[in-house]
């Protein structure tokens, strides 16, 4: 696994727009705010042209979104590059990214929702860790959350023990100033759903939006099933979460995904919260997940700081993870190796 080199005072952040771009007026104060919180901490802060267009939920055509990210992906002073928002067309851009630059000149990449079709994808085909966290704007709020401090923390090379949160944000909400932070208000209980008082499990985090993932099996930049054969030995510890997945599109994505061998290596399942569910057929999210990966026989955790129900942990594909869950409590521990 190749683990871009960390961050460095002085080095640029890159911020592109994969899926869609900022359009509110609130989403360029919070997006300024953020470049100015980052550079209040010693970085240099680009952003390439279309961080502030959007179109019918596209930030540019495909091919101009690639090149964008391809610009930053050569700019031996960018390190880290972060999406600037998520949407619904990513898929769009895959055709045209260059994953041979992208193998010679490692670069974190972070983004999560719609940005899983390029993270996903990076790690699988390129064997090159990714960030699963926010979007940039999230940087924007006018004091940091501890799930933002973390991120940075991490990418700066700290051996952070990541802890489950006390609250979480229920919804989405509109912002008045575009300097709002999260706003907490559920608490926060992780589940261990296959029976087990205690859960501690460890492999190779691989992970994302399921909606998204569910759109990539089966198609060209669909490597998943010889990336995880490569790490068979450590196992994979999947982190997935689900956008607008009602119970029956649940189950037959689990279904899908596994029976084209995504999960033949499984060592267990994190879900996060997701944003929106309907119970088809009286059926729970749960039920939907044990029946199908119940025969796997591995741990599983629902509820988990995964998301987009906000704060989030920071995931990094390709690491090894170990989780622990006990008493409605988790933690993570990355090792990058």
């Amino acid at each position: 696994m190749i683990y871009p080199a960390f961050l460095k005072k002085g080095c640029s952040i890159g911020i592109t727009a994969p899926s869609d771009g900022n359009k509110k007026a609130t989403d360029f104060i919070r997006l300024d705010h953020g470049k100015g919180q980052l550079r209040a901490r010693g970085y240099e802060v680009l952003e390439t042209a279309h961080v502030r267009t959007s179109n019918k939920g596209r930030s540019a055509d495909g091919r101009t979104r690639a090149e964008e990210l391809e610009e930053l992906i050569r700019n031996d002073k960018v390190m880290w590059i972060v999406s600037a928002k998520g949407g619904d067309y990513l898929m769009e851009m895959l055709s045209f990214v260059d994953f041979n630059k992208i193998r010679f000149n490692p670069t974190w990449i972070q983004g999560y929702s719609d940005n899983t079709g390029i993270t996903f994808t990076v790690t699988t085909n390129c064997d090159i860790a990714t960030v699963y966290g926010c979007n940039f704007n999230d940087f924007g709020m006018e004091k940091w959350h501890k799930a933002i401090e973390d991120k940075l923390a991490i990418l700066e090379g700290e051996n952070l023990i990541q802890t489950s949160f006390d609250l979480y944000e229920d919804g989405f909400y509109d912002r008045v100033t575009g300097l709002e932070n999260y706003n907490p208000e559920k608490p926060v209980y992780w589940r261990n759903i296959t029976g087990q008082e205690e859960i501690t499990v460890s492999g190779r985090l691989l992970g994302g939006c399921l909606d998204v993932l569910l759109n990539l099996a089966g198609t060209p930049y669909d490597n998943t099933v010889n990336f995880i054969s490569q790490y068979k030995e450590d196992g994979i510890l999947w982190y997935l979460e689900s956008f607008s997945l009602n119970s029956e599109a649940l189950t037959r994505g689990l279904w899908q995904l596994k029976e084209a061998g995504w999960f033949q290596a499984a060592k267990g399942f994190v879900f996060g919260r997701p944003a929106y569910f309907d119970e088809e057929s009286e059926i729970p999210y749960e039920e939907a997940v044990l029946s199908i990966l119940s025969e796997l026989q591995v741990p599983i955790i629902s509820d988990a700081d995964i998301g987009h129900k906000a704060p989030q942990m920071t995931m990094i594909n390709g690491a090894l993870g170990a989780i622990c869950c006990k008493g409605g409590k988790g933690t993570l521990r990355i090792k990058m190796r």
